[in-house]
């Protein structure tokens, strides 16, 4: 009887190990995604105001990437971004990507966007 008992304890036991486990690893992979402060279009509507965004990521498609730019490789997102690096981003059209910007210039009716990479 006490034997039969000690089985029971056993697998109630395991039982909730791997759930424990189940759940801390769910919770881990949520975890991990970086969120961005901002979208293309809520970085642009900032920028178009006049607020700095220096330090701040954001979440942005690549529309197209120009890997021989006057700044060096340009990905080109939203409507007047391009994000400038002299390092290719190893990105294609269609890749999402965070970013986080480093230094604003405005040219041309476009803001030109130094980043250093998030994801």
């Amino acid at each position: 009887m006490e034997e039969l008992f000690m089985k029971k304890v056993a697998k109630v036991l395991f039982g909730l190990t791997i759930m424990l486990g189940l759940v801390a690893t769910l919770a881990a992979c949520g975890a991990s995604q970086p969120k961005a402060d901002y979208t293309e279009a809520q970085a642009e509507k900032k920028l178009n105001a006049g607020d700095d965004i220096k330090g701040k990521t954001i979440k942005i498609k690549v529309q197209k990437l120009d890997p021989k730019s006057a700044f060096g490789y340009n990905i080109q997102a939203g409507k007047h971004l391009n994000f400038v690096s002299n390092e290719n981003p190893n990105v294609k059209k269609g890749d999402s990507l965070i970013v986080k910007v480093k230094k604003v210039e405005s040219t041309l009716g476009s803001f030109v966007i130094t980043y250093s990479k998030v994801n």
